[in-house]
């Protein structure tokens, strides 16, 4: 079927641009996200416009809206791009060492903490021009981002912590769990009823109202109380020192961030375990690029000793 005029002028990077609009509130994040300059983002804006004859995305105060054109049109920009980087990476293998290569992840705080510092040096050591664009997760795994090639990697809790797609693949990287923290001058947590009497800070290092304590504690029929809500795990730490305040913690987030003598970690209740999984998704199981960055993180977490 030959192409209209106007869309033979278009070309992948501007589809990459007309995603990318969708995910940022302006043009010059969205150049800033794609490595190009602002004029160059404008021209594809340009195109693609008149390719497909209308305004597709209006300049508001709230950022660039889309019309309803651009809404129907972005499943099918997101599957023409996946099909692109399928075929790409059917044509031959990925060399790191090669071109620039900006990976995109989504995971949690516990990720970025532990796993993603020794994974950039990793990558730094070896002078690989590889840069990691890592993006917060919610509560659900973004799926259609993943199949549409715009993520490559998501890093979240299970088992079945998550609500997970059919089309991605999973496996777990390694096993924590969990522990309670108070100021150590405090008298210390015993049994679960002391653990749902004291008032609690409650970390959220993904975006979303409960965590895992809250479901395992739903099961047994009870329920604790939060105090506060801190946007990450050190400024939730920073609110128990001089306090009655109890805060739940990953082992090895405690023992990274507050295992200096300021806190203590009594027995307590017998709190439940998770896994951090690494997924993506099924179309880009045998992409060259994706299965060396997933080797990547498997190859830190085995250096460091964690299964």
């Amino acid at each position: 079927m030959p192409l209209a005029n106007g869309l033979r002028k278009i070309d992948l990077q501007d589809l990459q641009v007309f995603l990318e609009v969708f995910e940022r509130p302006n043009l010059g994040e969205v150049a800033d996200a794609l490595n190009l300059s602002s004029s160059a983002v404008s021209y594809c804006l340009k195109k693609l416009r008149a390719g497909f004859a209308d305004d597709l995305f209006l300049a508001t105060r709230g950022g660039m809206q889309p019309t309803r054109k651009a809404l129907a049109m972005r499943p099918h920009v997101q599957e023409m791009l996946g099909r692109a980087q399928r075929c790409l990476a059917e044509a031959g293998g990925f060399d790191p060492a090669g071109e620039a290569r900006r990976f995109r992840l989504c995971a949690p705080e516990y990720f970025e903490l532990l796993i993603l510092p020794p994974l950039l040096r990793r990558l730094t050591e070896a002078g690989h021009p590889i840069s990691l664009d890592v993006q917060r997760l919610t509560r659900d795994v973004p799926a259609d981002a993943l199949l549409a090639g715009e993520l490559d990697l998501a890093l979240g809790f299970g088992p079945h912590r998550h609500r997970i797609h059919p089309d991605l693949n999973a496996a777990a990287l390694f096993r924590d769990g969990l522990c309670c923290v108070q100021a150590r001058d405090r008298p210390p947590v015993t049994d679960l009823d002391g653990f749902c009497q004291r008032r609690q800070v409650f970390p959220t290092p993904w975006d979303s109202t409960r965590n895992m304590v809250d479901g395992w504690l739903q099961e047994q029929g009870r329920a604790r109380q939060i105090a506060a809500q801190a946007n990450s795990y050190l400024a939730a730490l920073r609110l128990i020192p001089g306090s009655d305040l109890l805060l739940v913690l990953p082992r090895r987030i405690y023992r990274l961030l507050a295992d200096d003598g300021t806190y203590a970690s009594p027995a307590g209740p017998a709190l439940p375990e998770f896994s951090l999984d690494m997924l993506w998704a099924q179309p880009f199981d045998q992409d060259p690029a994706n299965l060396w960055l997933r080797e990547q993180v498997l190859d830190v977490c085995a250096e460091l000793g964690w299964h």
